[in-house]
């Protein structure tokens, strides 16, 4: 009778969340990485993946859940990530460029060794055997990427094929029980891109297990036991890459067609919730037309007044009399001739064409009307 054991988990991810201000790139996403297993994490460009690999690297803190390496938390600190044992190359080549290929790797053995300042400035017995070792391992790791041959050169004048190479060599330097790949053949050949996928399998056949992102989908499903996809930082789908590369939902995420249920959905409909109950108090609004006629209309035998008023003068305002002012009132009529009982008062003004209101109502800058009926009197 055989017995079947059940796979040991390497990483557990749990309610991982990470957002920025009002945005959140990652949301509610769980994912396991069991021992001696390559995983693929796949998804449209913004979908929150590399967020994903920062926060179970220690270089975001998580706004809600946890990462947990064997069982054990991990801290939200880099270094202390690396001493726990999960490792990670990056999107964009981060080499010392200045540095030689074998100074490269042998940086990532600093979390392995313990040798302090003192026994660094000194180099004692003991620094000069654990140099020796480091050497040793960094030179074992660059044979098995094909690289040992160029072991002084510098960095920065290796092909962009071998400095991917170079970075993963750093990385396994550490001796992680996980590796994290962020695009490990982002601009590579064909060529390279095939010697990248059998050096994956030649890290997993070491017993590291190995989480990758990649857009390349020939090379993921091929390498992938297990694939989980990404979509505005939602965990969509987790299985094998039969399962997930027949996934309709997958199909139209990387199409740019909406579906049914999709991340965001629920977000887009409180939008338009929010616009619809924005327009509609406007429907119930008067036109400004219908609120322009409600006000009264100007009588059009008032008087208007004056777009310019000016200051009377000190003569006119000295020999206005009743009589002048009624005048300007109403509009002015031919006078009938004096009689007895009128010769005190002031002889007619000469006949004259009749005014408008609005003409009566304009001083005359010269007072000439009002200084001769002051002269009658």
């Amino acid at each position: 009778m055989t017995t079947t054991t059940a796979p040991s988990p390497v990483l557990e991810a749990t309610g991982v969340t990470m957002r920025f201000g009002g945005l959140t790139a990652v949301r509610n996403v769980d994912l396991t990485v069991n021992a001696g297993e390559i995983v693929g994490l796949i998804g449209p460009n913004g979908a929150g993946k590399t967020t994903f690999f920062n926060c179970l690297t220690g270089l975001y803190v998580p706004t809600e859940g946890k990462v947990a390496y064997k069982g054990t938390v991990l801290p939200p600190k880099p270094h202390l990530v690396t001493s726990a044992g999960i490792a990670r190359t990056f999107q964009n080549i981060r080499l010392f460029a200045n540095m030689t290929v074998l100074e490269n790797v042998l940086v990532g053995r600093h979390t392995r060794t313990k040798e302090g300042l003192w026994s660094a400035l000194l180099r004692g017995p003991g620094f000069r055997k654990a140099e020796a070792a480091s050497r040793e391992r960094a030179m074992e790791l660059l044979e098995f990427i094909g690289l040992e041959h160029k072991a002084d050169h510098l960095s920065r004048n290796l092909p962009y094929g071998e400095q991917r190479k170079l970075e993963i060599a750093r990385a396994m330097a550490s001796e992680p029980g996980l590796l994290l790949l962020d695009e490990p053949t982002a601009g590579m050949n064909p060529q390279e891109t095939r010697a990248t996928e059998d050096l994956v399998f030649a890290i997993r056949d070491r017993g590291i297990a190995v989480l990758v992102i990649e857009h390349d989908m020939r090379f993921i499903f091929n390498l992938s036991d297990r694939v989980a996809c990404l979509v505005q930082g939602e965990k969509l789908v987790e299985g094998t890459s039969e399962v997930v590369q027949g996934d309709e939902r997958v199909i139209a995420a990387y199409l740019g067609t909406p579906f049914e249920g999709a991340p965001g959905d629920e977000e887009l409909a409180e939008v338009e919730a929010a616009e619809a109950a924005g327009t509609a108090p406007a429907t119930t609004t008067i036109p400004v037309t219908e609120a322009a006629d409600t006000t009264p209309a100007a009588d059009p035998t008032s008087p208007t007044e004056p777009t310019e008023p000016t200051e009377p003068t000190e003569a006119t305002a000295e020999t206005e009399t009743p009589a002048t002012t009624e005048a300007t009132k109403t509009p002015a009529t031919p006078a009938a001739a004096p009689t007895d009982d009128t010769a005190d008062e002031a002889p007619p003004a000469p006949e004259a064409p009749a005014v408008t209101p609005a003409d009566a109502d304009e001083p005359d800058a010269h007072g000439s009307t009002t200084s001769k009926e002051g002269n009658a009197q």
